[in-house]
């Protein structure tokens, strides 16, 4: 049964390719959804699918890319959207 996540990432996440990085993470685990820049300089994702591959988004969120510094990650459960894909919204 798919499970949907919005996930908001501080620290230094905007400038650094976190949101393509975030895309080509979510294209190779198989994850639908939507990451987008927010006015307060966090990022904010969509992330859903598979349980056991949504699970490993967030932990991978946790990191980010090698130019990003994540200071904090909010995870809240949401309705699933059944998207085909992962974007990146602009």
């Amino acid at each position: 049964m798919p499970v949907a996540l919005t996930i908001r990432v501080t620290g230094r996440v905007q400038g650094v390719f976190f949101r393509a990085w975030t895309q080509q993470q979510a294209r190779e685990l198989g994850v639908s959804g939507w990451v987008r820049n927010c006015d307060d300089g966090s990022v904010e994702a969509h992330v859903e699918g598979e349980e056991k591959a949504v699970s490993r988004m967030v932990e991978l969120l946790r990191q980010g890319p090698p130019n990003a510094r994540v200071e904090d990650v909010q995870v809240s459960e949401t309705a699933t959207k059944q998207l085909s894909e992962f974007e990146v919204r602009h």
